[in-house]
């Protein structure tokens, strides 16, 4: 992770839960959005421009609603 990442502030999953199953973080940029594993703080992160986050945000809560 790099020094811009590191000051990142990160946003866990309202699906995540203590027991530390299989959850996400995100952090929000001007012009990206960063994803990472809550398990692996210090691991890969995978770096979307804030158009491909929406369109993934929008598709999995129109299949959540029917």
């Amino acid at each position: 992770m790099n020094t811009a990442e590191s000051e990142l502030t990160w946003c866990k999953s309202s699906y995540s839960d203590t027991e530390g199953g299989q959850c996400v973080e995100v952090a929000a940029a001007k012009a990206v959005v960063h994803v990472r594993d809550s398990k692996a703080e210090a691991g890969p992160v995978l770096t979307v421009s804030r158009a491909a986050w929406a369109g993934l945000v929008g598709l999995t809560s129109s299949r959540r609603r029917g």
